[in-house]
C-alpha cells in the first residue's frame, strides 16, 4: 500500500473551520470524555465495515450491495485510561439513497438526516480518490457547527501517490473539513488512528455505557441483520431490495450440558412470487444454504448453539407502504 505524504490532520491549512467546534487537546488521566459520531456517506463507501473495525467486531452487515445498512445501527468503543479514558458512539447510517423514491428509502433517508442531528462529530466517508455526484448530494446534509471528518477510505486500492495527494489538497475546497484522514477501514493501525483522532472532539462527560458494551442494538436485532446478510451474499441484484426479515420467535432454553441455546424462527418478506421461488432455489437448497450460513454466525456472535428456522412470505407493495414499515422498525 502507499502512503500519501498528507497528514491526516490539517488545522493550519485551508481547511481550517472557525464555525466548527474545534477538538480539547488536553486529556488529563482523571478525565472521561464520551460523545456520538455519525458515519455517513453514500452507499458502498465502507460505512458498515469501518463501524466494525472501529468496535472491534462484526455489529453491522456488510456487502457489495447498495441498501445493505437500512436501519442506524450504534458501536461502541470505550478506551480506557487510568481513571479516565473515552467512550465513542458511533452510529452507522445507511446510504443516502438518491435513485428511488420508496417509503424504503425515505425511511433510511430520515435515519441518515437524523443522525446528522445532535452528533458531537461526523466521519463522512468517501473512497479515497473519488469524489462523485451521490457524495456531493451527502454532503450538501451537513450544516451547522459540528465538526467534520473526511474520512478518505479504501486507502489500500490506490496506488498513484501524486494523485491521491492533489485530491486531497482539493477536497477543502467543497467544504470547510476539521480534518483530513486518508485510511483503510482493513488495516487496524489506520482504525487506531482514527480512534486518536476522534477522542478529542467529544465533550468532558461520563460514559454513557458500561465498559464492555459494542452496541445498544439488541440480539433478536442483530439476528435478523445476519440472516438478511446471508441473503444478500446469496441471491441475485434484484433481490435483496425487495426483501425484508423478521425475527418470529428469539428464545432462549436450557442447553443438553449447559452453555446457552437460542431457537429463532425467521420470516423472510419479498415482494413477488417469482423472488420467493429464487430464494427458496431447486429444492430448498438456497434457503437452506443461507440458513447454514446465517446459523454458523449466529452461534459466533450470541456464543450459543442456534438453532435457526426460516421461511419466505410475499407481501406485494411492503417496501412502499409506510405502515408496514414502522411495524417492521423502519423510523
Amino acid at each position: 500500500m502507499v502512503e500519501p505524504d498528507v497528514a491526516s490532520g490539517d488545522r493550519d491549512g485551508g481547511s481550517a473551520q472557525p464555525e466548527q467546534t474545534k477538538p480539547d487537546q488536553a486529556q488529563p488521566d482523571t478525565v472521561r470524555r464520551c460523545g456520538s459520531i455519525a458515519i455517513v456517506g453514500r452507499p458502498n463507501v465502507g460505512k458498515s465495515t469501518l463501524l466494525n473495525a472501529l468496535v472491534g467486531q462484526k455489529i453491522s452487515i456488510t456487502s457489495r450491495k447498495a441498501q445493505t445498512t437500512r436501519n442506524r445501527v450504534t458501536g461502541i468503543r470505550t478506551v480506557a485510561d487510568g481513571a479516565g479514558g473515552t467512550q465513542l458512539v458511533f452510529v452507522d447510517t445507511p446510504g443516502f439513497q438518491t435513485r428511488h423514491g420508496s417509503a424504503l428509502n425515505r425511511a433510511m433517508n430520515r435515519a441518515v438526516v437524523g443522525a446528522i442531528g445532535g452528533v458531537d462529530l461526523v466521519l463522512f466517508v468517501v473512497d479515497a480518490g473519488s469524489f462523485t455526484l451521490a457524495d456531493a448530494r451527502v454532503l450538501s446534509l451537513l450544516k451547522g457547527k459540528t465538526p467534520v471528518l473526511l474520512i478518505a477510505n479504501k486507502l489500500d486500492r490506490v496506488h498513484r501517490k501524486a494523485e491521491l495527494a492533489a485530491w486531497l489538497q482539493r477536497m477543502p475546497e467543497r467544504y470547510p473539513f476539521a480534518e483530513l484522514v486518508p485510511m483503510s477501514a482493513k488495516r487496524p493501525a489506520d482504525v487506531e488512528r482514527l480512534v486518536a483522532i476522534c477522542a478529542p472532539y467529544l465533550p468532558r462527560q461520563d460514559w454513557w455505557y458500561a465498559d464492555g458494551e459494542l452496541t445498544d442494538r439488541s440480539e433478536k436485532f442483530l439476528a435478523s441483520e445476519v440472516v438478511r446478510e446471508k441473503l444478500f451474499r446469496l441471491t441475485g441484484d434484484e433481490i435483496p431490495y425487495a426483501s425484508a426479515v423478521i425475527i418470529d420467535q428469539f428464545q432462549e432454553e436450557p442447553a443438553r450440558g449447559g452453555g446457552r441455546f437460542v431457537r429463532i424462527a425467521a420470516t423472510i418478506l419479498v415482494e413477488r412470487d417469482g423472488h420467493k421461488a429464487i430464494i427458496v432455489g431447486h429444492g430448498g437448497e438456497r434457503l437452506k444454504e443461507i440458513g447454514t450460513q446465517a446459523r454458523l454466525e449466529l452461534e459466533k456472535l450470541l456464543g450459543a448453539k442456534v438453532f435457526l428456522e426460516l421461511w419466505v412470505k410475499v407481501r406485494s407493495g411492503w417496501a412502499d407502504d409506510e405502515a408496514r414499515l414502522r411495524s417492521l422498525g423502519y423510523e
